[in-house]
């Protein structure tokens, strides 16, 4: 008996014109405008245009759309931290080597990335920066943003540490402010206007890294 090559199934589709994704999409954008504590299943069904079973085609249950959305800002940003330099990625605070950037290089690299990745998923982040842990969902993720900062604190003290940052500043807060600067992006940026993803990130490096350099 000869195997046979058999064709992957095409994506389950809800109703035409939502796929799961599309699904995703409007239920942040929903979360966002209402709150997700105010939003239940029969509320996105209207919104959608859909029977709360479609929606359950995709989704168990609210908390598991919810789940999917802070993937999608989490995944991004965790990303962001694996370095760019063909060696698999180091962690963050790791001691330099030859050929591999320096602990601000790397720091530069995940603030780039990450205004990319709020520019290019901002619902999705902007859904992220509202989370209050009310949830075992919220909290799992509120955990995964707080490791995400820790790793960035951990390349600003490896820069102090080399000499290329000023050390007379806390690292925790240096981060803070510094996210504090991106995150508020999320409240004016508006896709399409005159400021790129990569000229928001030159501004963000520019601002952050041009104050915190050593002498």
């Amino acid at each position: 008996m000869t195997d046979q090559h058999v064709p992957p199934a095409p994506p389950r589709r809800g109703r035409p014109g939502y796929d799961r994704q599309g699904l995703l999409h409007v239920a942040v954008e929903t979360f966002i405008e209402r709150g997700y504590d105010a939003t239940s299943i029969a509320t996105l069904a209207d919104r959608l245009g859909l029977s709360k079973s479609a929606i359950y085609h995709h989704f168990s249950s609210k908390e598991q759309i919810l789940a999917a959305a802070l993937d999608e800002a989490l995944d991004g940003l965790e990303a962001a931290l694996v370095r760019d330099d063909g060696a698999g990625g180091s962690p963050a605070g790791s001691r330099r080597t030859e050929g591999t950037p320096t602990a601000v290089g790397h720091l530069e690299h995940v603030l780039r990335e990450a205004v990319r990745v709020l520019v290019d998923r901002l619902p999705y982040v902007t859904l992220l920066l509202r989370v209050r842990g009310n949830t075992a969902t919220e909290r799992a993720a509120l955990a995964r943003r707080r490791a995400f900062d820790k790793q960035v604190t951990a390349l600003i003290e490896a820069a102090q540490r080399s000499g290329e940052l000023r050390a007379d500043l806390d690292p925790r807060v240096a981060e803070r402010l510094i996210f504090g600067m991106i995150n508020s992006i999320v409240e004016w940026y508006r896709p399409g206007g005159r400021e790129s993803a990569d000229s928001l990130a030159d501004d963000v490096v520019t601002l952050a890294l041009n104050g915190l350099r050593a002498p």
